[in-house]
């Protein structure tokens, strides 16, 4: 549980205390216990990590630890993905999404590393064991999980996510990738890609927000 905090605690300004995300986390703890049903044939460990994880995530939305002009400005890149998108029909470049904004490419840089902690999510591995799709079913009650409504939502969000994933250039869908299933740090990432750091940082920020917008588009939750 606190190996789990202290990852989500490594992504997250200084000013979150750790102490407090391990706290939820034994919220989530608790939870998995209480719910866990062996028939679902899922070891409790993996359950546990999932509640433990979703409850860490939402004390944060709960806490609105991100001030609000870098969310202003996650939204605004959102809204400049969308709208390259849809003068150029196809994936915007970083050249093209700056032009949409209004700002200068090495500026836009700067929104992105900004930014980067606004974006919290989570990719896991589904389907055949090759496509990548984002948990974004967490809305889902525990109960209701296994209804077969819900299940063909799942089904169809993450055909929806995995189409996302391969419009995204190969580079960010890569640090993607590495960042979250893998679990690399952006150093340990940029040392496999030969890039700065800081540049992986730019780019985790830009993919997620061209996932976030293209999910936006097209899910109606």
């Amino acid at each position: 549980m606190k190996l789990i905090a202290c990852r989500v605690h490594q992504k997250l300004p200084q000013t979150v205390s750790l102490e407090d995300l391990i706290s939820a986390g034994i919220v989530g703890l608790i939870t998995a216990v209480d719910n866990f049903d062996p028939k679902l044939n899922v070891k409790l460990k993996t359950y546990a990590e999932y509640k433990i994880r979703g409850a860490i995530l939402d004390s944060l939305r709960n806490l609105d630890w991100a001030p609000r002009n870098k969310r202003r400005k996650a939204k605004l890149i959102e809204t400049a993905i969308l709208m390259a998108e849809k003068k150029h029909y196809r994936t915007p470049t970083e050249e093209e999404i700056a032009a949409e904004l209004g700002i200068s490419l090495a500026e836009y840089h700067e929104w992105l590393v900004e930014v980067r902690a606004v974006n919290l999510a989570r990719l896991e591995q589904a389907g055949t064991g090759t496509a990548e799709v984002v948990d974004a079913l967490r809305f889902l009650s525990d109960k209701e999980d296994h209804w077969p409504s819900n299940l063909l939502e799942r089904a169809e969000l993450e055909k929806l996510i995995t189409t996302a994933l391969e419009r995204m250039p190969k580079q960010e869908r890569t640090i993607l990738t590495l960042y979250y299933y893998e679990d690399l740090t952006l150093r340990h990432i940029g040392e496999v890609l030969k890039l700065h750091e800081t540049r992986v940082s730019q780019l985790k920020s830009q993919a997620i927000l061209r996932l976030r917008t293209y999910l936006r588009a097209r899910w109606p939750t």
